[in-house]
Protein backbone atom coordinates (compact mmCIF):
# COMPACT_ATOMS: atom_id res chain seq x y z
CA UNK A 1 0.00 0.00 0.00
CA UNK A 2 1.36 3.40 -0.99
CA UNK A 3 1.87 6.18 1.54
CA UNK A 4 -0.94 8.22 -0.02
CA UNK A 5 -3.37 5.31 0.35
CA UNK A 6 -2.34 4.78 3.97
CA UNK A 7 -2.92 8.47 4.69
CA UNK A 8 -6.30 8.35 2.94
CA UNK A 9 -7.32 5.30 4.98
CA UNK A 10 -6.28 6.96 8.22
CA UNK A 11 -8.22 10.11 7.30
CA UNK A 12 -11.30 7.98 6.60
CA UNK A 13 -11.01 6.25 9.98
CA UNK A 14 -10.60 9.59 11.72
CA UNK A 15 -13.69 10.89 9.93
CA UNK A 16 -15.70 7.90 11.13
CA UNK A 17 -14.47 8.40 14.69
CA UNK A 18 -15.34 12.09 14.51
CA UNK A 19 -18.78 11.69 13.02
CA UNK A 20 -19.96 8.51 14.73
CA UNK A 21 -18.97 8.54 18.40
CA UNK A 22 -21.48 5.93 19.51
CA UNK A 23 -22.96 2.87 17.81
CA UNK A 24 -26.69 2.51 18.38
CA UNK A 25 -27.81 -1.11 18.65
CA UNK A 26 -30.83 -2.14 16.62
CA UNK A 27 -32.91 -2.04 19.81
CA UNK A 28 -32.08 1.66 20.01
CA UNK A 29 -34.14 2.26 16.89
CA UNK A 30 -37.38 0.90 18.30
CA UNK A 31 -40.41 2.97 19.26
CA UNK A 32 -39.65 2.85 23.00
CA UNK A 33 -36.17 4.41 22.74
CA UNK A 34 -34.90 7.96 22.34
CA UNK A 35 -31.56 8.83 20.75
CA UNK A 36 -30.50 12.32 21.79
CA UNK A 37 -27.46 14.25 20.59
CA UNK A 38 -26.66 17.51 22.36
CA UNK A 39 -24.07 20.21 22.81
CA UNK A 40 -21.57 19.77 25.61
CA UNK A 41 -22.85 21.83 28.54
CA UNK A 42 -26.30 20.22 28.38
CA UNK A 43 -24.99 16.76 29.21
CA UNK A 44 -25.44 16.86 32.98
CA UNK A 45 -28.85 18.53 33.09
CA UNK A 46 -30.20 16.21 30.39
CA UNK A 47 -28.83 12.91 31.70
CA UNK A 48 -29.24 13.59 35.43
CA UNK A 49 -32.32 15.82 35.40
CA UNK A 50 -34.46 15.90 32.26
CA UNK A 51 -34.36 12.25 31.19
CA UNK A 52 -35.24 10.73 34.59
CA UNK A 53 -38.12 13.23 34.97
CA UNK A 54 -39.47 12.47 31.51
CA UNK A 55 -39.07 8.73 32.06
CA UNK A 56 -41.17 8.97 35.23
CA UNK A 57 -43.88 11.03 33.51
CA UNK A 58 -44.02 8.71 30.48
CA UNK A 59 -44.29 5.62 32.71
CA UNK A 60 -47.15 7.21 34.67
CA UNK A 61 -48.99 8.16 31.47
CA UNK A 62 -48.41 5.03 29.37
CA UNK A 63 -47.03 2.31 31.65
CA UNK A 64 -44.06 1.97 29.27
CA UNK A 65 -40.35 2.06 30.00
CA UNK A 66 -38.02 4.08 27.76
CA UNK A 67 -34.39 3.48 26.89
CA UNK A 68 -32.15 6.46 26.16
CA UNK A 69 -29.00 6.76 24.09
CA UNK A 70 -27.13 10.05 24.32
CA UNK A 71 -24.04 11.70 22.90
CA UNK A 72 -22.65 15.16 23.68
CA UNK A 73 -19.98 17.31 22.03
CA UNK A 74 -19.51 20.79 20.65
CA UNK A 75 -22.64 21.93 18.81
CA UNK A 76 -20.90 22.11 15.43
CA UNK A 77 -19.49 18.63 15.98
CA UNK A 78 -22.96 17.32 16.84
CA UNK A 79 -24.36 18.87 13.68
CA UNK A 80 -21.67 17.18 11.57
CA UNK A 81 -22.21 13.85 13.30
CA UNK A 82 -25.90 13.93 12.45
CA UNK A 83 -25.25 15.17 8.94
CA UNK A 84 -22.92 12.23 8.28
CA UNK A 85 -25.37 9.65 9.60
CA UNK A 86 -25.55 9.62 13.39
CA UNK A 87 -29.07 8.31 14.24
CA UNK A 88 -30.28 11.13 16.50
CA UNK A 89 -34.03 11.39 17.04
CA UNK A 90 -33.63 14.75 18.76
CA UNK A 91 -30.83 17.30 18.53
CA UNK A 92 -30.17 19.87 21.25
CA UNK A 93 -28.11 22.61 19.63
CA UNK A 94 -26.28 25.57 21.07
CA UNK A 95 -27.81 27.74 18.35
CA UNK A 96 -30.31 27.57 15.52
CA UNK A 97 -27.60 27.94 12.87
CA UNK A 98 -26.80 24.22 13.15
CA UNK A 99 -30.49 23.44 12.63
CA UNK A 100 -30.58 25.61 9.51
CA UNK A 101 -27.61 23.67 8.17
CA UNK A 102 -29.35 20.33 8.69
CA UNK A 103 -32.53 21.71 7.16
CA UNK A 104 -30.52 22.73 4.11
CA UNK A 105 -29.17 19.18 3.90
CA UNK A 106 -32.73 17.78 3.98
CA UNK A 107 -32.49 16.12 7.41
CA UNK A 108 -35.00 18.48 9.05
CA UNK A 109 -38.16 19.02 7.03
CA UNK A 110 -40.56 20.67 9.47
CA UNK A 111 -40.62 24.29 10.66
CA UNK A 112 -39.17 24.03 14.16
CA UNK A 113 -39.72 27.77 14.71
CA UNK A 114 -43.47 27.01 14.88
CA UNK A 115 -42.80 25.19 18.15
CA UNK A 116 -43.23 27.05 21.46
CA UNK A 117 -40.69 29.85 21.87
CA UNK A 118 -39.43 29.16 18.32
CA UNK A 119 -38.02 25.84 19.47
CA UNK A 120 -35.84 27.40 22.19
CA UNK A 121 -35.80 25.38 25.44
CA UNK A 122 -33.55 27.51 27.69
CA UNK A 123 -31.00 30.32 27.63
CA UNK A 124 -27.92 31.64 29.40
CA UNK A 125 -25.89 34.83 28.94
CA UNK A 126 -22.29 34.88 27.73
CA UNK A 127 -20.05 36.07 30.55
CA UNK A 128 -16.40 36.13 31.63
CA UNK A 129 -14.83 33.84 34.19
CA UNK A 130 -11.70 35.43 35.64
CA UNK A 131 -9.11 34.48 38.22
CA UNK A 132 -10.08 34.85 41.87
CA UNK A 133 -9.79 38.45 42.97
CA UNK A 134 -9.86 39.53 39.32
CA UNK A 135 -6.24 40.75 39.45
CA UNK A 136 -6.39 42.33 36.00
CA UNK A 137 -9.71 44.10 36.58
CA UNK A 138 -11.57 42.47 33.71
CA UNK A 139 -15.31 43.10 33.57
CA UNK A 140 -16.21 44.08 29.98
CA UNK A 141 -15.28 42.80 26.55
CA UNK A 142 -13.47 46.11 26.05
CA UNK A 143 -11.12 45.14 28.89
CA UNK A 144 -10.01 42.09 26.93
CA UNK A 145 -8.40 44.33 24.29
CA UNK A 146 -5.64 45.40 26.68
CA UNK A 147 -2.06 44.26 26.08
CA UNK A 148 -0.98 41.42 28.32
CA UNK A 149 -4.44 39.86 28.76
CA UNK A 150 -4.65 36.17 27.86
CA UNK A 151 -8.05 34.88 26.70
CA UNK A 152 -9.30 31.30 26.59
CA UNK A 153 -12.02 31.01 23.94
CA UNK A 154 -14.08 28.14 22.54
CA UNK A 155 -13.35 27.45 18.86
CA UNK A 156 -15.91 28.88 16.40
CA UNK A 157 -15.07 26.03 14.00
CA UNK A 158 -16.68 23.44 16.30
CA UNK A 159 -18.37 25.15 19.24
CA UNK A 160 -21.78 26.76 19.31
CA UNK A 161 -20.76 28.62 22.45
CA UNK A 162 -17.95 30.23 20.47
CA UNK A 163 -20.43 31.59 17.92
CA UNK A 164 -22.49 33.12 20.71
CA UNK A 165 -19.26 34.60 22.10
CA UNK A 166 -18.51 36.22 18.73
CA UNK A 167 -21.94 37.87 18.69
CA UNK A 168 -21.54 38.97 22.32
CA UNK A 169 -18.18 40.56 21.51
CA UNK A 170 -19.50 42.26 18.39
CA UNK A 171 -22.60 43.59 20.13
CA UNK A 172 -20.61 44.94 23.07
CA UNK A 173 -18.70 47.23 20.69
CA UNK A 174 -21.53 47.96 18.25
CA UNK A 175 -24.79 48.32 20.21
CA UNK A 176 -24.08 50.82 23.04
CA UNK A 177 -24.52 54.53 22.35
CA UNK A 178 -21.52 55.67 20.36
CA UNK A 179 -20.78 52.15 19.11
CA UNK A 180 -20.52 51.21 15.45
CA UNK A 181 -19.67 48.40 13.07
CA UNK A 182 -16.23 49.93 12.60
CA UNK A 183 -15.66 50.03 16.36
CA UNK A 184 -16.78 46.39 16.58
CA UNK A 185 -14.29 45.35 13.93
CA UNK A 186 -11.36 47.09 15.60
CA UNK A 187 -12.35 45.98 19.09
CA UNK A 188 -12.76 42.35 18.09
CA UNK A 189 -9.46 42.41 16.22
CA UNK A 190 -7.59 43.60 19.32
CA UNK A 191 -9.50 41.11 21.49
CA UNK A 192 -8.69 38.17 19.20
CA UNK A 193 -5.01 39.07 19.17
CA UNK A 194 -5.14 38.22 22.89
CA UNK A 195 -6.73 34.76 22.43
CA UNK A 196 -4.10 32.25 23.53
CA UNK A 197 -6.10 28.98 23.69
CA UNK A 198 -9.04 27.62 21.68
CA UNK A 199 -11.16 24.80 23.10
CA UNK A 200 -13.18 22.51 20.82
CA UNK A 201 -16.28 23.16 22.94
CA UNK A 202 -17.33 25.43 25.80
CA UNK A 203 -16.60 22.56 28.17
CA UNK A 204 -13.15 21.96 26.64
CA UNK A 205 -12.31 25.67 26.92
CA UNK A 206 -13.30 25.57 30.58
CA UNK A 207 -10.92 22.64 31.10
CA UNK A 208 -8.06 24.65 29.57
CA UNK A 209 -8.82 27.57 31.88
CA UNK A 210 -8.89 25.22 34.88
CA UNK A 211 -5.43 24.00 33.86
CA UNK A 212 -4.12 27.53 34.36
CA UNK A 213 -4.21 29.02 30.88
CA UNK A 214 -5.25 32.65 30.44
CA UNK A 215 -6.64 35.45 32.55
CA UNK A 216 -10.23 35.24 31.30
CA UNK A 217 -12.53 32.59 29.85
CA UNK A 218 -15.41 33.65 27.60
CA UNK A 219 -18.23 31.19 28.21
CA UNK A 220 -21.81 30.55 29.27
CA UNK A 221 -23.00 31.81 32.66
CA UNK A 222 -24.21 28.26 33.30
CA UNK A 223 -20.61 27.06 33.44
CA UNK A 224 -20.08 29.16 36.57
CA UNK A 225 -23.52 28.77 38.13
CA UNK A 226 -23.46 24.98 38.17
CA UNK A 227 -20.29 25.08 40.28
CA UNK A 228 -21.45 27.96 42.47
CA UNK A 229 -24.51 25.95 43.50
CA UNK A 230 -22.18 23.20 44.75
CA UNK A 231 -19.62 25.44 46.40
CA UNK A 232 -16.94 24.27 43.97
CA UNK A 233 -16.26 27.51 42.10
CA UNK A 234 -12.68 28.71 42.58
CA UNK A 235 -12.75 31.68 40.23
CA UNK A 236 -14.85 34.82 39.82
CA UNK A 237 -17.71 35.81 37.53
CA UNK A 238 -17.55 39.07 35.58
CA UNK A 239 -20.74 40.02 33.72
CA UNK A 240 -20.21 42.47 30.85
CA UNK A 241 -22.69 45.33 30.86
CA UNK A 242 -23.59 44.47 27.26
CA UNK A 243 -23.80 40.78 26.40
CA UNK A 244 -25.99 38.29 24.58
CA UNK A 245 -28.43 35.65 25.78
CA UNK A 246 -27.52 32.37 24.10
CA UNK A 247 -30.72 30.50 23.23
CA UNK A 248 -30.72 26.75 22.67
CA UNK A 249 -33.18 24.89 20.40
CA UNK A 250 -34.41 21.30 20.59
CA UNK A 251 -35.38 19.81 17.24
CA UNK A 252 -36.59 16.47 15.92
CA UNK A 253 -34.46 15.04 13.10
CA UNK A 254 -37.14 14.05 10.61
CA UNK A 255 -34.89 11.77 8.57
CA UNK A 256 -34.29 9.54 11.59
CA UNK A 257 -37.76 9.40 13.18
CA UNK A 258 -40.07 6.66 11.83
CA UNK A 259 -43.84 7.21 12.18
CA UNK A 260 -44.14 4.74 15.07
CA UNK A 261 -41.62 6.73 17.13
CA UNK A 262 -43.00 10.19 16.34
CA UNK A 263 -45.44 10.33 19.32
CA UNK A 264 -42.61 9.62 21.79
CA UNK A 265 -40.33 12.20 20.20
CA UNK A 266 -43.06 14.84 20.25
CA UNK A 267 -43.95 14.04 23.85
CA UNK A 268 -40.31 14.52 24.83
CA UNK A 269 -40.09 17.85 23.04
CA UNK A 270 -43.36 19.02 24.61
CA UNK A 271 -42.01 18.05 28.05
CA UNK A 272 -39.05 20.43 27.67
CA UNK A 273 -41.39 23.45 27.88
CA UNK A 274 -43.31 22.23 30.93
CA UNK A 275 -42.82 23.97 34.25
CA UNK A 276 -41.26 20.79 35.63
CA UNK A 277 -38.55 20.73 32.96
CA UNK A 278 -37.96 24.47 33.11
CA UNK A 279 -37.39 24.24 36.87
CA UNK A 280 -34.83 21.50 36.24
CA UNK A 281 -33.00 23.72 33.76
CA UNK A 282 -32.95 26.54 36.33
CA UNK A 283 -31.65 24.17 39.00
CA UNK A 284 -28.72 23.27 36.74
CA UNK A 285 -27.88 26.88 35.90
CA UNK A 286 -29.88 27.59 32.73
CA UNK A 287 -32.45 30.38 32.66
CA UNK A 288 -36.06 29.58 31.86
CA UNK A 289 -37.36 30.45 28.41
CA UNK A 290 -41.02 30.12 29.40
CA UNK A 291 -41.28 32.07 32.67
CA UNK A 292 -38.60 34.44 33.98
CA UNK A 293 -40.12 34.17 37.45
CA UNK A 294 -38.71 30.65 37.71
CA UNK A 295 -35.19 32.13 37.55
CA UNK A 296 -35.66 33.47 41.09
CA UNK A 297 -35.25 29.88 42.29
CA UNK A 298 -31.53 30.05 41.48
CA UNK A 299 -29.79 32.73 43.60
CA UNK A 300 -26.56 32.54 41.59
CA UNK A 301 -27.88 34.14 38.42
CA UNK A 302 -26.21 37.50 37.75
CA UNK A 303 -27.93 40.72 36.74
CA UNK A 304 -27.26 41.54 33.10
CA UNK A 305 -27.54 45.34 32.62
CA UNK A 306 -28.03 45.37 28.83
CA UNK A 307 -28.87 41.93 27.45
CA UNK A 308 -29.57 41.39 23.76
CA UNK A 309 -30.37 38.43 21.51
CA UNK A 310 -29.40 37.29 18.03
CA UNK A 311 -32.42 39.20 16.74
CA UNK A 312 -30.38 42.39 17.24
CA UNK A 313 -28.42 41.23 14.18
CA UNK A 314 -31.35 40.01 12.10
CA UNK A 315 -31.39 36.37 13.23
CA UNK A 316 -28.85 33.58 12.81
CA UNK A 317 -28.56 33.35 9.01
CA UNK A 318 -27.78 37.04 8.70
CA UNK A 319 -25.59 37.17 11.83
CA UNK A 320 -23.59 34.22 10.55
CA UNK A 321 -23.09 35.79 7.12
CA UNK A 322 -22.20 39.25 8.43
CA UNK A 323 -20.36 38.64 11.70
CA UNK A 324 -19.10 35.06 11.81
CA UNK A 325 -18.14 34.60 8.16
CA UNK A 326 -17.86 38.14 6.80
CA UNK A 327 -16.03 39.68 9.75
CA UNK A 328 -14.46 37.02 11.97
CA UNK A 329 -13.44 34.39 9.43
CA UNK A 330 -12.66 36.58 6.41
CA UNK A 331 -11.11 39.58 8.13
CA UNK A 332 -10.12 39.09 11.76
CA UNK A 333 -8.61 35.63 11.47
CA UNK A 334 -6.61 36.71 8.43
CA UNK A 335 -5.15 39.69 10.26
CA UNK A 336 -4.51 37.82 13.51
CA UNK A 337 -2.50 35.14 11.68
CA UNK A 338 -0.38 37.49 9.57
Amino acid sequence: MTLSKIIAALCFLLLIAYTWPIVIPEAGRSSNTLVIYGFSILEEVVTAGILPAFQKRWKEQTGQEIRFYTSFAGSGTVMNQIRFGAPADVALFSNALDAYRLKGAGLIRHDWTASPHKGIINRTPIILIVRKGNPKGLSRFQDLERPGVGIVHPDPQTSGGALWALLAEYGAFDLPEGGSAAAAREGMLRLWKNVIVLGSSARAARTQFEMGFGDALITYEQEAVKDLTRGKFNHQVAVPDWTIYSEHPAIAIDRNVPPEKAPLVQAFLDFLWTEEAQKIFVQYGFRSITDERLDAENPYFSTVPHPFTVEAFGGWPRANADIVEGLWRNQILEEVHR
